[in-house]
């Protein structure tokens, strides 16, 4: 009996770190035949966004499609989400660029001590709007260079901005033609798709043959616009006409299967792997932390509109999984893609299997179309990047926040503008008001005060320090420096914990209203709190069951006695809340 127990103990630990163990026993053929539509819609995006993000990161292309296929296998065993994909994105591949030096061994170890730091989190069930809004414009204005065809601008954002202006009349007329008319075709393809009507049986076949090619030109009209891009730059390189900036030569094949470098040798000099530490700087726990809040927060949001859940803990393992086994083809970090998810959950997937779609469109594409890389505009990636970040930026938020709580708008401005100056530094500033703000919440806690011929003071949440200090200040300014001071009930019933500051600061509030000749007492006090109380020994300390009992005690002894016509009003009241 025992054994039959630890087995299925087993069996569900197993499932619950494999989660595919869940899902293929009720595998089905028409699941197939929907994952393989979406798996390769997804593939046909993720080709052209990989070779675009890699310029992003400041890569060679071809590690844009290195770190393309990875999570599409390892994410279908490990992942509980069936909608997201894994992929190189906008925002990583900024802070690729920005910790990696540009380096591809800087980038592929970067993977690799992320997933070991992400796969940690995991295992320990350790459990950004500002700085993505802030990276969609870096992101999107650090491709109006490839636009306009201009070389050599720094990509330091203000740097970037001045001498993007300062070059402009060197702007290529071929590049900016071509980047604006794939720009518009991506647009246009985008509304065809959007404000396409639902697709009915009761059609014509012509009708819905149209339908079918109307929907998947949209879907996949990256793919469609950096192909129709590039058969226009072949044509007129075959005529020996260089109107356009291509991409170049392009590493052929599939990468090595090996552990990522542990030092680098640049300008004749090894640099250690010690020293490769010290390079990444913070970059160490910026990239894996906000790798893991895009990933979940994706997984989430489609997880709620398609009525399923997910395991964040698992997904943490899946993403860390991910990128470790990603360094061993050269990958650099990963995460997941809202953009290629939407397209995923909308072409009706309904497995992570779809994901291996994806994988073997991506590795036939390394296979064998390198060498038409060659032909593909900058221009028409920098086009395809700034339609992909263009939904990332939302400053709606800001709106919201205003009218909701301004308070929230600091950290919320901290990271979106000093993301423009450093990413680390805008992340940095935001977290530091966050906790400011938070402090100051705990600081300042909700006090509600009903003022009648008894003061009753209701703490409408914990009550610790520094809550403590700002309660006692409230009491001694509107109560005991009255004249003349009256007895205060303090309604406890939300207070759930207090610390050994918080007792300290009531024992010195008692003392104080003894000295005024007035009562201090305290009502609807929780068990475990009262306890606390109790343990403390406090001189004085008078606690009621409710602050009924308390208002007819400051009467007298005698329980029966009737309340003062203004403090009915307040008995109901209270009564209410305590009800």
């Amino acid at each position: 009996m025992g054994s039959v127990i630890r087995k299925c103990c087993t069996y569900r630990t197993l499932k619950k770190r494999l989660p595919i163990l869940v899902w293929l026993p009720h595998y089905s053929a028409q699941w197939l035949r929907m994952d393989l539509l979406a798996g390769m819609t997804v593939g046909l995006t993720v080709v052209p966004q990989g070779l675009a993000y890699a310029e992003i990161a400041g890569l060679p292309v071809q590690y844009g499609l290195y770190s393309s296929f990875m999570g599409c296998f390892a994410y279908c065993l490990l992942g509980t989400s069936k909608d997201i994909t894994l992929g190189p994105t906008a925002i990583m591949s900024l802070l690729v660029a920005s910790y990696a030096n540009h380096d591809p061994v800087y980038a592929v170890l970067l993977a690799f001590l992320c997933g070991c730091f992400q796969l940690a989190m995991g295992i320990l069930q350790l459990v950004i709007k500002g700085f993505t809004s802030s990276a969609a414009v870096t992101i999107g204005f650090g491709q109006v260079k490839n636009i306009l065809g201009l070389r050599d601008i720094p990509r330091q954002f203000f740097r970037e901005v001045y001498f993007t202006f300062y070059n402009i009349a060197e702007t290529r007329l071929g590049d900016l033609v071509l980047g604006l008319s794939c720009l518009v075709l991506l647009v246009l393809l985008k509304m065809m798709k959007n404000h396409l009507p639902k697709r009915s049986d009761h059609l014509p076949l012509l009708d819905r043959v149209c339908h079918a090619i109307v929907r998947f030109t949209g879907t996949a009209r990256n793919a469609v616009v950096v192909v129709a891009a590039s058969l226009v730059a072949f044509c007129f390189e075959s005529q020996n006409q260089h109107v356009f900036t291509l991409t170049g030569k392009t590493s052929k094949g599939l990468p090595p299967f090996r552990l990522p470098d542990f030092f680098d040798t640049a300008s004749n000099k090894t640099v250690c792997f010690s020293e490769m530490l010290q390079n990444f700087g913070v970059g160490l726990a910026v990239v894996p932390l906000v790798g893991f809040l895009e990933s979940i927060a994706i997984a989430k949001a489609f997880a709620s509109q398609n009525n399923y859940r997910i395991d964040p803990n698992q997904e943490l393992l899946a993403i860390g999984s991910t990128n470790i086994l990603g360094s061993l083809v050269s990958s650099y970090p990963v995460t997941g893609s809202f953009g290629r998810t939407a397209v995923n959950s909308q072409t009706g997937v309904c497995s992570p299997a779809g994901g291996i779609v994806t994988g073997v469109i991506v590795l036939l594409s390394l296979a064998f179309l390198t060498p038409l890389f060659y032909y593909i505009p900058k221009g028409a990636l920098a086009a395809v990047v700034i339609c992909a970040v263009s939904g990332v930026f939302d400053l709606k938020i800001a709106v919201v926040l205003w009218r909701v709580k301004k308070l929230d708008l600091l950290p919320f401005l901290a990271s979106f503008l000093g993301c423009f100056w450093e990413i680390q530094y805008g992340i940095l500033a935001g977290i530091a008001l966050s906790g400011i703000t938070l402090l100051y919440n705990v600081a300042r806690p909700e006090v509600k005060i009903s003022d009648y011929s008894t003061v009753v003071v209701q703490l409408q949440s914990g009550l610790n320090f520094p809550a403590v200090e700002y309660v006692c200040d409230l009491l001694y300014r509107r109560v005991l420096e009255a004249s003349p001071p009256r007895s205060v009930i303090l309604h406890c019933l939300h207070v759930s914990s207090i610390d050994y500051t918080t007792v300290n600061g009531l024992q010195e509030l008692i003392r104080t209203f003894q000295q005024h000749n007035v009562s201090l007492l305290f009502s609807n006090l929780q068990p475990t709190i009262l306890s606390i109380l109790i343990s403390a020994e406090i001189e004085g300390l008078r606690h009621f069951d409710s602050t009924e009992t308390a208002l007819r005690y400051l009467h007298g002894d005698d329980h029966t006695c009737e309340l003062h016509e203004s403090e009915k009003p307040l008995l109901k009241q209270t009564e209410r809340l305590y009800t």
